[in-house]
């Protein structure tokens, strides 16, 4: 028998080994506080891997280090945010095989579909990396006054901001809400599809190896509903993206995030069509506009 011939015979007869994914949280990929996790399963049912059961805990860790991060996120350049998100997009494009692979086992779709799919992510990335610089344009203005005055309003980042990720687009629904919430220059504090959680915290090893800094997006995976309340009841969150939650739970979140949350995006009757979801209006809805007045003349 050849040495070929004893490897194949080898694989064929050993059990593999399912990883544990981890959360991430400051750029790192610690354990969930709860110590527990949940079987992910396939498409066919079977068991593909293993996630962390993420709890209040770890939420208000992600939440801390999305505030520690904020502000030298948030006062750097576009070009530089833009070149960031760039590198994000070279990093997946160089894991694409492993989406792909991920993709196919997680939502039963075709190879082809699960390319296309890959490839379509790739490129939102590049689309909102490019808009990094384009923001104040687009959101800014002079403002005609009457008087020795110049006023004119620019957009900023309304501080950290909860994603729950869609439930059924693992990879181009996820990057879709979350690369608007960074490119606009908030940080993010993301609650990972609870049945397909596989892309996203792939997508926190690409993160890690980017040039992201720590802090800047944070992935928790467990039980969507319960990790959204944290979220909205945690007062040092300012926005919320519940794109990803059932409309039935919605109010709830809702009502709590009211009293203090500065902005909620309620999610959509259905799951939009992500293929066409490219649009800067989930820019627009992390920011606020500030005014300046300033003297000229005498």
């Amino acid at each position: 028998m050849s040495e070929r011939e004893s490897e194949r015979e080898f694989e064929q007869g050993r059990i593999g080994v399912r990883k544990t994914y981890k959360l991430f949280i400051a750029g790192a990929f610690p354990r969930s506080e709860s110590g527990r996790s949940y079987a992910v399963m396939g498409a066919k049912g079977d068991v593909l891997a293993h996630a962390a059961l993420g709890s209040r805990k770890d939420v208000r860790d992600a939440v801390v280090a999305a505030r520690a991060a904020h502000s030298r996120w948030s006062t750097a350049s576009g070009y530089n945010r833009g070149q960031v998100l760039y590198r994000v997009a070279e990093m997946l494009e160089d894991r694409a095989a492993q989406f792909v692979e991920v993709i196919v086992a997680s939502e039963g779709a075709s190879t082809g579909e699960a390319v296309a799919q890959v490839g379509k992510a790739v490129d939102r990335w590049v689309w909102y990396a490019g808009w990094c610089d384009k923001l104040a344009q687009l959101a800014g203005s002079v403002n005609p006054v009457s008087g020795p005055y110049l006023s004119f309003s620019t957009p900023e980042p309304c501080g950290v901001v909860g994603v729950v990720a869609p439930q059924a687009s693992s990879l181009l629904g996820l990057v879709s809400v979350l690369a608007p919430v960074i490119a606009s220059g908030n940080s993010a504090v993301l609650i990972a599809s609870g049945s397909r959680p596989l892309a996203a915290v792939t997508l926190g090893e690409v993160l890690a190896t980017s040039d992201l800094p720590g802090g800047v997006a944070n992935i928790v995976t467990g039980p969507v509903t319960e990790l959204a309340g944290v979220l909205a009841d945690h007062r040092d969150v300012d926005g919320l993206d519940l794109c990803g939650l059932p409309p039935v739970d919605a109010a709830d979140v809702e009502a709590r995030a009211a009293a203090h949350v500065a902005r909620v995006v309620p999610p959509p009757a259905a799951e939009p069509d992500w293929w066409l979801d490219a649009t800067p209006r989930r820019m627009m809805s992390f920011i606020e506009i500030k005014t300046v007045w300033h003297p000229v003349g005498r």
